[in-house]
């Protein structure tokens, strides 16, 4: 059902966006793929190739809107329209792997709060702002939000788990906008935290990788209309299900 859908996926250079990018490449589905590090777009963009289908890598910051109509325009141009856009981008505290934990709230710079959120939360936004006009032309599509949780103890994830809190509500009042354009968007977890390909490897040693998303966002990619608005995940039998 994938097979030459056109899929936008941000922050997908590497990590778990490179993972969800390489398996809509392998269900034939026409990928762009848009990062900020344009020396691992570059790499990623070749190892796509090797699938056989179209790859689009456009570099892109999502927290200016000038790049983001500018990347939303050029995938549509080169594949015909939007059919499915993952807002993957994101910043993550990394102390699970052994790094430093980001500041306590009483500690943080304004700048660095307002920089996640830019990035999480913003980035989310003027995505699916610039996608929806595509997808509403095009008579649907699906936006899937990456959601993540954060916990409490060890302190450091506050900011990180405000904007991925904030990325639920959005999915749902979003929802209801577009829901008459039969556009779907739901928001999903890669199903836990994960060590990706940039982790010490004492971190990969002990905790999985991207491929612990297994085939979630290609499932949420396909959710039915009255799942949208809602935050989902999948149970013991593989079948996606609502969270709330």
């Amino acid at each position: 059902m994938l097979k030459d859908k056109s899929v936008a996926i941000t922050g997908s250079a590497k990590g778990i966006g490179r993972y969800i990018a390489s398996r809509f490449a392998q269900e034939g589905a026409n990928v762009a793929i848009l990062d900020i590090d344009e020396e691992r777009l570059a790499q990623t963009h070749a190892e796509l190739a090797d699938f056989g289908g179209q790859v689009l890598a456009i570099p892109t910051d999502v927290k200016k809107e000038g790049t983001i109509r500018i990347a939303m325009a050029e995938v549509a141009e080169k594949f015909g329209g939007i059919d499915v856009l993952i807002n993957d981008a994101g910043i993550v505290p990394h102390f699970q792997w052994g790094g430093p934990r980001w500041a306590a709230i009483k500690d943080m710079e304004e700048s660095f709060f307002w920089h996640v959120m830019g990035v999480n939360l913003g980035g989310t936004f003027l995505c699916s702002k610039h996608v929806t006009p595509y997808m509403e032309e095009g008579g649907g599509g699906h936006i899937v939000n990456l959601y993540g949780g954060g916990g409490k103890t060890p302190a450091g994830a506050l900011a990180y788990a405000v904007s991925k809190e904030a990325i639920v509500h959005f999915s749902d009042f979003h929802a209801e906008e577009v829901r008459d354009a039969n556009i779907c968007v739901v928001a999903i977890s890669p199903g836990g935290a994960i060590a990706t390909e940039d982790a010490p490897e004492e971190a990969r040693s002990r905790m999985p990788g991207p491929e612990l998303a297994g085939e979630r966002f290609l499932l949420a990619s396909q959710a039915p209309l009255e799942m949208s608005g809602r935050l989902l995940d999948l149970d013991d039998s593989g079948k996606l299900v609502v969270v709330r």
